[in-house]
């Protein structure tokens, strides 16, 4: 399946919305775009929901026939376990994780005994954990950590992007990761020259812009025969006020969406 993440909503819930969109409000708006996955990434109010709140957000995301999955930070067990069990109320059989997050930053050795508390819980329950590709821990150790583990419920999250900050080169991580990916996160960027010509920014740019190898990635990574979902998110830029940004961001969404889907398409062959 093909979806859109919170963060393909980076702005519309972000503090400088004047009425920042929830969460039914965003699984109305994947609707709307033709989605059939709506990955809810880092929200931090989804742990207050209640038990009602979560059987009410589940009910639309089936009325509306969109899949669901969860997105958090950390792999704290007590933090993974509160996940698995909004996991197992709104039905998501994926959640994705970082092993390296800003309150938990254990080494190799400590996120495996970490891993290897929260595991046999999703074995159970049938819910896969995503560690992501991110510049704090080397794609090599994500891998190790997967090997070592050798678990079918503990994959990877495969984001290249992020992996540029830790000086690691798209098409090598998604070379290595390929065999572990449970997940995948397309957001393309580019290196944008900064105004005078003093070095560049790394930003987000439209599916086909910029430097993500994403043919590549689908080639390898074969997420339609091995069941991989697909998760949009961007890194847009701010533009200069609101309804710009909001506009360029449900544009990109669009794009994204459709060249995703002609990529899944069969190729005509003629004579």
């Amino acid at each position: 399946m093909i979806g859109l993440s919170t963060y393909a909503f980076f702005w519309q819930i972000s503090d400088r919305a004047p009425e920042p969109l929830g969460l039914k409000a965003l699984l109305l708006r994947t609707w709307e775009l033709g989605a059939e996955l709506f990955q809810i990434g880092d929200y931090a109010p989804l742990q207050t929901y209640s038990n009602s709140q979560l059987d009410d957000l589940r009910k639309q995301a089936d009325d509306l026939g969109i899949t669901l999955e969860l997105g958090t930070k950390s792999i704290r067990p007590e933090h993974l376990a509160s996940y698995l069990r909004i996991a197992d109320l709104l039905g998501a059989k994926v959640i994705r994780s970082l092993a390296n997050a800003s309150d938990s930053r254990p080494t190799l050795s400590e996120a495996e005994r970490q891993l290897r508390v929260s595991i046999p819980a999703y074995e159970a329950s049938g819910v896969t954990l995503a560690i992501e590709t991110y510049e704090q821990m080397s794609s090599t150790d994500i891998v190790a950590l997967v090997e070592n583990i050798g678990s079918r419920c503990l994959g990877i999250c495969l984001d290249p992007a992020n992996c540029v900050a830790n000086m690691e080169h798209p098409m090598a991580v998604i070379e290595r990761c390929a065999p572990y990916v449970s997940n995948l996160h397309v957001k393309d960027f580019a290196f944008i020259r900064r105004d005078g010509w003093s070095g560049f920014t790394l930003e987000g740019v439209e599916l086909g812009k910029g430097l993500l190898p994403y043919a590549y990635m689908l080639e390898k990574v074969d997420p339609v025969s091995r069941g991989i979902n697909q998760v949009v998110e961007h890194w847009l830029p701010w533009q200069d006020d609101y309804a710009k940004t909001v506009q360029a961001e449900n544009a990109w969404s669009a794009h994204n969406l459709e060249r995703m889907r002609n990529s899944m398409r069969p190729r005509k062959t003629g004579i």
